[in-house]
């Protein structure tokens, strides 16, 4: 996820506040990992710097006092700019779980353990992500959705790479 981007489709909406910023990130965009206060803080210093955002005077606030951040003409092509390009198609064919089953093959370990703990793990994320689709907001429905789809795509790999094993580890230790 690109932080300085999201920050300036925000701002598109409206002039806010960092906090006001990091809240609406967090909300819509930060499930499980929201952003730090310092990164909402320094991304938007950047962005000023490179003419993307305009920094507002302080406000007096509860607290100290608070900047109203502007998305510029620069800003707000860019983001444009990006909000049209397609995100790159995934996955790439080198993944992690591909590697580890090669180099388990290739030094002799046990890849259909590492395939079997793959799937368990798979299958417990599953299971979360299809209780935060029974319990969450639309949102978090439509997220879990995507992960959901993903994790069964890996599973299905799994079960295709398990039944080829045996070929595999022919091919790979013959090299």
């Amino acid at each position: 996820m690109s932080v300085p981007l999201t920050l300036l489709g925000l701002l598109e909406r409206e002039p806010s506040h960092g906090y006001d910023l990091k809240r609406d990130y967090d909300t819509l965009f930060g499930r499980g990992k929201p952003l730090p206060f310092g990164q909402v803080y320094a991304t938007l210093g950047r962005l000023a710097r490179d003419g993307k955002v305009v920094v507002g005077e302080a406000e007096p606030g509860d607290g100290p006092d608070r900047k109203r951040y502007v998305i510029t003409d620069a800003g707000a092509t860019e983001f444009e700019t990006w909000l049209g390009e397609p995100v790159a198609a995934e996955p790439h064919l080198q993944t992690v779980l591909f590697t580890k089953v090669v180099l388990a093959l290739m030094l002799g370990r046990d890849a259909e353990r590492y395939l079997d703990t793959q799937r368990a793990a798979h299958l417990a994320r599953m299971r979360e992500l299809t209780e935060v689709k029974r319990t969450g907001s639309l949102v978090d429905a439509l997220l879990a959705d995507h992960g959901l789809f993903h994790l069964e795509s890996d599973l299905r790999w799994i079960d295709l790479t398990a039944a080829r094993l045996d070929a595999l580890r022919t091919e790979v230790t013959s090299r």
